[in-house]
């Protein structure tokens, strides 16, 4: 005797199919969605243009002359190739420049983020009037940059000058410091250091206001004086915001121009022996004094290119001290992991 399964057949259904009817959405729906997509598009359009406009074409405008032989106020461009970049690889007075920018850069920008530094630790800290120093701080930065360096060229002026005064007091001959090869890059960096000073204080002073509070309460509890909170909570917990200062003031004094004109009286020779011509003097006088404009413009692209490299040096430090830390501290590890197995 076998067993046979059968399956049902299916129910019949009175139902009939069910169809499904789309409506075309109207034109107002059809505009409605279209806005709703390209609203963001349309919001940071205006940054591309402006950015296209100023910034993209201005940098592909200045490589296309670098490579051509143009004077000021001529239309005949002549193609030279790469001829521009050749002469000025050559150019003894390019790396005098670049010598030039990178002293001048040195004694600005480390006293310049040290002062800062200090000043904004003190700032953090309860004080009486700490507003109006606050506010104080930011007044260099305000100050048109014409007017700190003609009262800065006073003061470092010849015989009579406000800092040859004072070095009489202490028993030192009046210094010529615009003739100088080194009194004047220190007169220069020391207009640098007193503009920028403050505001790089400020942005100290907003990144250690983000450092927990509980951090200072618990070293204080253990005993940590100012000195050791400042060492071992400040400064790390500043790293980010200290790498950002050092990137700023790099680009800055690479494209420091304003102060060494002023200071030379307006003329872009960086003084008799070009002792403080940077490689933006450098770039103006070749561009605006000599009338060489595919010159300035492979001048302006190798400072474009000699800034990409200072920056991307400077992030390659700073991510390598961040990981030296956490490196020592796995290698001790694993050293700690050794002499427990050979137990």
């Amino acid at each position: 005797m076998t067993l046979s399964s059968t399956t049902a057949p299916p129910a019949p259904t009175d139902r009939p199919p069910r169809v499904v009817v789309t409506e075309k959405p109207t034109w107002k729906q059809r505009l409605f969605r279209a806005e709703e997509k390209g609203a963001p598009y349309a919001y940071i359009a205006p940054f591309f243009v402006l950015f296209i406009i100023f910034g993209l074409f201005p940098l592909v405008y200045t490589a296309w002359i670098s490579l051509y032989s143009l004077k000021l106020g001529s239309s005949n461009a002549e193609w030279v190739g790469l001829e521009n970049y050749v002469w000025l690889f050559e150019n003894p007075k390019f790396y005098n420049a670049l010598w030039k920018t990178l002293t001048i850069g040195v004694l600005a920008t480390v006293p310049q983020l040290m002062f800062a530094i200090g000043l904004a630790h003190l700032l953090n800290y309860r004080m009486r009037g700490r507003n109006f120093f606050r506010v104080s701080m930011i007044m260099p930065y305000a100050t048109s940059v014409a007017a700190a360096t003609l009262v800065f060229g006073q003061i470092f002026g010849g015989g009579s000058g406000f800092a040859n005064w004072v070095l009489s007091f202490v028993g030192i001959d009046a210094i010529d410091w615009r003739n100088g090869d080194w009194t004047a890059q220190i007169a220069i960096a020391v207009i640098v250091t007193w503009r920028w000073t403050g505001y790089n204080a400020l942005i100290y002073l907003a990144g250690m206001q983000s450092i927990s509070q509980d951090l200072y309460e618990s070293a204080a509890l253990d005993g940590a004086n100012r000195w050791q909170q400042f060492r071992h909570i400040t400064l790390p917990g500043l790293r980010p915001t200290i790498l950002f200062t050092v990137v700023v003031s790099t680009i800055g004094a690479t494209q420091l121009f304003a102060e060494p004109l002023l200071f030379g009286g307006g003329t872009a020779n960086g003084g008799a022996l070009n002792q403080y011509q940077t490689i933006t003097l450098f770039m103006y006088q070749q561009g605006w004094t000599f009338g060489f404009l595919g010159r300035a413009a492979a001048i302006a692209w190798v400072t474009f290119m000699l800034i990409i490299g200072l920056v991307l040096l400077n992030t390659w430090i700073a991510r390598r001290r961040d990981r030296d830390p956490m490196e020592t501290a796995a290698k001790k590890a694993r050293k700690v992991a050794a002499k427990g197995a050979r137990r």
